[in-house]
């Protein structure tokens, strides 16, 4: 039997980046815990060698029943009864292997039952599982939840609710309704305050709930009387264990279908405030978000190295004309492009999972003392790349997920459209990464200020510095020429002033800057491991013809062009002829 992990050397080295050493003694706090734990790490090397343990474990576990648990569950999918899902069969032995193996809260300090991993090694967890199977992820990955709990909630609230997701028990974000899905402003969920009894009550309904019947909700609700937009809303706890919430219906979805995504009614529902009153979107929900997202670049990721795998499988086993068809140009720039998109994606996922790592630890660390000057502007540094990385890496990598997906069923021709092969389904669950937790639009709109206030561009010059193999200088040349070019076009779309021109043009700024800061990863990969150079070419190659065709568009758009593209505002006329 194969192994995810083992099967995978990509994993192992980007779980040995230079700055792992760092993200593990800001985790570890000198190791403090080896005396009250005894699966606690002495040194960075143990730290690495229990990273490495566990992976394998979870590597072993998505072979051996997860992946072959796939298409059965995609067949079955939960059901609802009495208000209450059933998991698919093979969803629940899924649960129960990881349950076992004591894979739930990884993130979470070791007091609480957890496993005191950091962002890298559990969204490699993530990396793996979604390549098993990408709904099983959304059970299996919504522990992270138990991290805004324990950014946010109070000690007793930890002890209560967090050591409970590390024994097992699973969780949900509770956040759209059926008039506030991107807009959450709108969430109109009613949050009163029950001072008889001590708690909250919840009434109302949410829509789209990613394990909607889970047993421990964060929900997002309205507690201020009287208001209309985001300063009215709180972030709240519901234990399933009071009762209270009832599952409506199961969404009858594409893809992801081991996943029971809910239409939830509160009624009366017994809850308590997490955190403070009114930071329920503006703080809480934020943070939650961006921790949402870079789990969906893990799923992404893991559905583009499933699909990658597929297609290369199928050009070399598929005999047409008296040769493999991978031996045909048109199918091998289209193998080479799955691997080189997959190898570009998941150079961002670590990327931006090592500068999450480092924030957030510092930030730990300033709940326990002050930190010092050098730490503050430590942290300050690391916070701001994570904030655009994760919109510029949720956009792309899943983007490029729907397109693997696409092209190994392509790769497959009339077989493809079959669901006898793997791939049909991983095209039905790619679809919706690039939708929820924000679609690539919104991440673009989170991304471009990244853009205008230079974040991206100074990190590619920081990239440029870097020491490269003399083989590799002149890729590197390329690379800098791709940033220049991005550099005047950033230029060329800021100088007019013109605030919706902007907007326009966003996504073509944001791409140009995202590929090439992903040639630039791909070719600190290949300076390390030769293994990655076909990607490093493939790729850049293919990022320097999408910046300059992005150059030549905006060269021939002029501010005043927008008018073209704007809808009409008469209304349009019936089908006989009338006004509508």
């Amino acid at each position: 039997m194969s192994n995810f992990y083992t099967d995978t050397p990509a994993l192992k080295h980007h779980l040995h980046h230079p700055l792992m050493q760092r993200i593990v003694e800001l985790k570890e706090r000198s190791f403090r815990d080896r005396d009250g734990f005894d699966y606690a790490p002495v040194d960075f090397e143990d730290a690495m060698d229990s990273y490495e343990k566990v992976l394998e474990i979870i590597g072993e576990i998505c072979d051996e029943t997860i992946a072959p648990n796939a298409e059965e569950v995609d067949r079955d999918g939960p059901t609802v009864s009495n208000g209450h899902v059933t998991y698919a069969p093979g969803t629940q032995v899924n649960l129960d292997a990881v349950r076992k193996a004591g894979l739930m809260g990884m993130s979470m300090p070791r007091r609480y039952g957890g496993l005191n991993f950091p962002a890298v090694p559990y969204i490699m967890a993530a990396d793996m599982v979604s390549r098993a199977d990408a709904g099983f992820e959304n059970l299996w990955g919504l522990q992270d939840c138990a991290e805004t709990l324990y950014e946010f909630g109070s000690e007793d609230q930890h002890q209560r609710y967090i050591t409970r997701v590390c024994a097992g028990e699973t969780m949900s974000m509770d956040l759209t309704e059926p008039d506030a899905g991107s807009d959450l402003q709108s969430v109109m969920l009613k949050a009163t305050c029950d001072e008889a009894e001590g708690c909250w009550r919840l009434n109302g309904v949410k829509r789209f709930i990613t394990n909607g019947d889970s047993d421990i909700h964060l929900v997002l609700a309205r507690s201020e009387e009287g208001t209309k937009d985001g300063r009215g809303l709180s972030m709240f706890i519901y234990d399933r264990k009071n009762g209270g919430v009832t599952v409506r219906r199961i969404e009858n979805k594409l893809g992801i279908k081991g996943s029971p995504t809910c239409e939830l009614v509160f009624r009366n529902a017994k809850a308590e405030l997490c955190g403070e009153r009114r930071l329920g979107l503006i703080k809480y929900v934020m943070a939650l978000m961006n921790g949402a997202r870079l789990g969906i670049m893990a799923q992404a990721v893991g559905i583009s190295e499933a699909a990658c795998r597929e297609g290369y499988k199928y050009a070399c086993e598929r005999r047409q004309f008296g040769k493999p068809v991978i031996s045909f140009p048109a199918v091998y720039e289209m193998v080479a492009m799955l691997r080189a998109r997959t190898d570009a994606s998941r150079a961002m996922l670590y990327e931006t999972a090592r500068f999450v790592d480092v924030y957030k630890a510092l930030d730990d660390i300033a709940r326990e003392r002050k930190l010092t000057p050098e730490e503050r502007q430590e942290q300050k540094k690391y916070a701001r790349l994570a904030d655009a990385f994760t919109p510029m890496g949720k956009a792309m990598s899943t983007e490029y997920a729907n397109r693997n997906a696409y092209d190994a069923i392509q790769i497959h021709g009339g077989s493809g459209f079959m669901k006898d092969y793997t791939c049909e389904r991983l095209y039905r669950d790619a679809r919706i990464t690039n939708i929820y937790e924000g679609t690539t639009q919104l991440q673009v709109v989170a991304a471009i200020r990244h853009v205008t206030t230079g974040t991206y561009l100074n990190q590619l010059r920081a990239y440029e510095t870097l020491e490269y193999k003399p083989e590799l200088e002149s890729l590197k040349k390329r690379l800098t020429a791709m940033t220049g070019t991005y550099e005047k076009l950033v230029a060329a779309v800021t100088e007019p002033k013109n605030s919706e021109y902007l907007d326009f043009m966003a996504r073509r700024l944001v791409e140009s800057a995202a590929h090439c800061i992903l040639g630039y990863l791909l070719l600190q990969d290949a300076n390390k491991d030769g293994s990655f150079l076909r990607s490093a070419e493939v790729y850049i190659h293919y990022g320097e013809s999408e910046v300059y065709k992005n150059r030549e568009y905006i060269a021939g758009f002029k501010p005043e062009d927008l008018c073209s593209y704007q809808p009409e505002t008469d209304p349009a006329p019936d089908t006989a002829g009338n006004n509508a």
